[in-house]
């Protein structure tokens, strides 16, 4: 019984204490560590304005993307 114990407590503690590994690191073609790129944003949608500066449908006569 208190072998079990004794072997219960050290595979706990070897988990809680081992490095997690979750995100894999970024290599570039080299093989050399480096920093990973960002995800990128999702696209914004575009909005235009006409020339009295209201917002107005993209692709109307006279109407500017901000």
């Amino acid at each position: 019984m208190n072998r079990t114990l004794v072997l219960a407590a050290a595979a706990l503690l070897t988990l809680a204490v081992s490095t997690p590994s979750v995100a894999a690191p970024c290599r570039d073609a080299k093989g050399k560590f480096i920093k990973c790129p960002a995800a990128s944003a999702p696209a914004k949608p575009t909005k235009c304005k006409d020339a009295k500066g209201k917002f107005a449908k993209c692709g109307t006569p006279g109407a500017k993307p901000i």
